[in-house]
């Protein structure tokens, strides 16, 4: 392969994909579970509208076969919770949903849908008709009780000396029982054009926004075909490799030359933007745009002796509801995992019936990279797979990653910015600017422990946040409760800088969520400035702990000034991208294009853009390169010195002793060290 230009994205074809049942079975869900309030809470009734939007959602970024598939699911579900009724209006509003979706996937507007509409509407009342025509007592007691109405019309009429009224409301009443299709059909047809009428406008409102934000998973787009080819990922050549995303003109990797054999552990390191995560997707089987890629067979990517790919973001890999159900997704049925063995395998031994939502970011790591050795792989591919691990546990999993060669003979490449892991590494590869160049172990700087936080608080000093007897429980009363903080008491003064240590699950991103206000806790107070923070959402600021969930808009600056209210302006934004050490041509960049390093300092840059009273960051430093965390934590520490109020929650304790002066510890829900 010389050079090769990539297509426009095609529609797939063939069998639904696990990616395609698993956005049906969330989308059904929330289509389900309005149409079953309304049902059971009468008062409840404008939340029927909300019932096709679901389904729009779905069919503005599917193909047809998965739309079909989430209607006859929305509606077989409805009809086993709440009966013929609820299943039949659920019918109607999906069908809207699902057609004005289509509509907008293809390109249509007002003209189209107006088509669409007259050819539907007719549908959608002959479906009224057929059901009416099939549930004969239903019909029958229906057409008795309209009869009996138009007959007690005529009856009054002619006790009021009416006659011509009466004789009219008998013919009426006899022409509706003789025709009653006719006249269910018609105004059926009336209704349903306004129907659709008003969903198309309602909805492409929701669908112009959707259109905003891309939601192509670039292994799709770029296209890895398996064809008739055995699995057979390594070894692996390449030779003169670059790489262009679709729709972007700017070449992200230039002449990539490596090689990778059976059986070693390969790290890959790099700063933050020098395309360390797509040389992972070229590794995966992505076609690169040029140069080439010699293997002896197809990647095989998710198959079974194929190749594994664990993201920055383990959530994103999450399907299953539990975690032993997630370690099995997508593998064919009647395939044995030791499910057992892999959990204790990656450090998660006896939490096979655990909710995989109530898992810690570092315990979510570690289900994904367990699912990845369900499929047994011959390649696995970490990206920054530590992240969200405690130290010790980030150690563990190393230790595990690097045994794999060995125990295995799985080939690991590992993506990482940290230097006690590339040393545990066979070979390292060093990225820069898109371009392989040689590595120098003193770019990692070491990690160095760090300095004992000196104790100073001073009680008497003017408290902006005090915590008193904080206890929160997960669904609480259920079989399946889970309690995250069990004893939290502290006192933030203005000015302090705090940062909070603990272990995976010791509720550190739960403690982060209770101090913004956006989560309620069972018992207890956190009031701010006297107030309850979940009265005052907005005044602290917080850093998500997996930064692309807080992005909501397409560009860096969008981003930044919709965070940092109508006041913020362009040379605002300049300003905080400066704080935050990224460019200021990064504002007209696509968020999706970004980096997670670069994607974690936007969200910083927001928050500081917003001005809040205090400043909580869960895992500031995760995902950063060296370079790059060490300007955060300048940016930090010089917040500080103006005054800022800073919580940190980390694993990371390097450096950030320039940032906080105390430091408290969560251990299972009890936070040690607090007043």
């Amino acid at each position: 392969m010389v050079s090769k230009a990539i297509d426009a994205p095609t529609v797939p074809t063939g069998k639904l994909r696990a990616r395609e049942i698993a956005a049906i079975a969330i989308f059904s869900g929330l289509t389900v579970v309005p149409a079953v309030i309304v049902t059971v809470v009468p008062l409840a009734a404008a939340l029927g509208f909300m019932t096709p939007v679901p389904v729009a959602l779905l069919a503005a970024r599917t193909r047809l076969r998965a739309v079909t598939a989430a209607i006859v699911t929305t509606v077989s579900v409805t009809f086993v919770i709440a009966g013929l009724g609820a299943a039949f209006g659920v019918l109607a509003s999906v069908v809207m949903g699902g057609l004005v979706g289509e509509v907008h996937r293809r390109g249509g507007r007002g003209v189209a849908m107006f088509v669409m509409s007259l050819i539907a509407a007719p549908i959608l009342a002959g479906l009224s008709v057929v059901l009416m025509w099939v549930l004969v007592p239903l019909r029958k007691l229906a057409l008795e009780i309209l009869d009996n109405v138009l007959t007690g019309i005529a009856k009054t009429a002619r006790a009021v000396k009416l006659d011509a009224v009466g004789d009219a409301m008998d013919a009426l009443a006899r022409n509706v029982v003789e025709n009653w299709w006719l006249w269910m059909w018609i105004p059926g047809i009336v209704g349903s054009l306004i129907a659709l009428w008003i969903a198309a406008w309602l909805l492409s409102k929701v669908l112009d926004r959707l259109d905003e934000v891309p939601l192509e998973d670039t292994l799709e787009v770029a296209g890895i075909v398996d064809g008739d080819l055995p699995v057979a990922p390594l070894p692996l050549r390449m030779a003169g490799v670059g790489y262009t995303y679709p729709g972007i003109d700017r070449q992200v990797l230039f002449g990539i030359d490596l090689t990778l054999s059976s059986g070693e552990f390969v790290a890959i390191v790099g700063a933050n933007g020098s395309g360390k995560s797509t040389l992972s997707k070229l590794l995966s089987g992505v076609e690169p745009t040029i140069g080439i890629v010699d293997r002896p067979g197809a990647p095989g990517l998710g198959k079974q002796g194929g190749t594994a790919l664990v993201l920055q973001r383990p959530e994103a890999q999450m399907l299953g509801a539990r975690v032993a159900d997630d370690l099995v997704w997508g593998l064919p049925v009647g395939t044995e995992v030791d499910v057992d063995g892999l959990l204790e395998e990656v450090g998660l031994a006896g939490l096979g019936d655990r909710e995989t939502t109530d898992l810690s970011g570092g315990q979510q790591q570690r289900l994904a990279v367990a699912a990845a050795l369900a499929r047994d792989p011959q390649l696995l591919i970490a990206d920054e797979v530590t992240s969200m691990v405690d130290p010790v546990g980030r150690a563990e999993l190393i230790s595990i990653l690097a045994e794999l060669p060995r125990r295995r003979a799985i080939t690991v490449v590992l993506i990482t910015h940290r230097d006690s892991e590339a040393r545990a590494a066979d070979r390292v590869i060093h990225l820069e600017a898109g371009r392989v160049v040689e590595h120098h172990p003193e770019w990692m700087r070491p990690e160095a422990g760090s300095a004992p936080l000196r104790q100073l608080h001073d009680e008497d000093g003017r408290a902006l946040l005090v915590v008193r007897d904080l206890h929160h429980v997960y669904l609480e009363g259920s079989p399946w409760e889970v309690t995250g903080l069990k004893s939290v008491n502290m006192q933030v003064n203005e000015g302090d800088g705090l940062l909070i240590v603990g272990g995976n699950g010791s509720g550190k991103s739960t403690l982060a969520w209770i101090l913004a206000g956006l989560t309620k806790p069972t018992s207890g107070s956190v009031l701010l400035k006297g107030e309850p923070t979940y009265d005052h959402v907005g005044d602290v600021g917080l850093g998500f702990q997996h930064a692309r969930l807080q992005l909501q808009k397409a560009t860096v600056a969008d981003e930044i000034m919709a965070v940092g209210g109508i006041e913020v302006g362009t040379t605002e934004v300049g300003r905080v991208l400066d704080l935050v050490a990224l460019p200021r041509e990064i504002a007209a960049r696509r968020v999706d294009a970004l980096s997670g390093g670069q994607m974690r300092r936007v969200v910083l840059a927001s928050l500081i853009a917003s001005d809040p009273d205090l400043l909580v960051l869960d895992e500031p430093l995760a995902g950063l390169d060296p370079q790059a965390r060490e300007e955060v934590i300048g940016v930090l520490a010089g917040l500080r010195e103006q005054g800022a109020t800073i919580i940190i929650i980390s694993h990371d304790l390097e450096a950030l002793d320039r940032v906080c002066n105390r430091r408290l510890e969560l251990v299972d829900g009890v936070l040690e060290g607090g007043l």
